[in-house]
């Protein structure tokens, strides 16, 4: 694996909830990966209210971690803005549709029973 010349994941983090935060994003959660999973060290998951918010909310966060931290980012489902997924290598954001969050409902997988989201229903 090539030496990382780029900001750490918790500069990552930082920045990339302030950028979410920023751009209105709902119900944020952060899940620390630490030593429990190698796909990275933070899991980030938030809402967009719609597919255009969901897809801008996306666009800037890519924009901002390459001009501000110089880390460049894979986005898959961008086009479709119901699930987009940002992967910076130290820290995965998944932005959803609300309906589309519920669905798959990733927050029960990977937090803990006592970190869950209270329930809608």
């Amino acid at each position: 694996m090539p030496a990382r010349n780029k900001a750490d994941s918790d500069t990552q983090l930082a920045r990339i909830l302030s950028s979410l935060s920023d751009d209105k994003a709902e119900d944020i959660v952060q899940v620390d990966l630490r030593g429990k999973s190698a796909i990275g060290d933070y899991m980030v998951i938030c809402s967009g209210r719609s597919s255009r918010q969901v897809s801008a909310i996306a666009e800037k966060l890519v924009a901002r971690l390459k001009s501000d931290l110089s880390v460049a980012a894979r986005v898959e489902g961008k086009d479709t803005g119901d699930w987009v997924l940002i992967d910076t290598g130290d820290v995965i954001v998944h932005v959803f549709r609300p309906e589309v969050r519920e669905f798959y409902q990733l927050e029960k997988m990977w937090l803990p029973a006592d970190k869950q989201p209270a329930s809608a229903s």
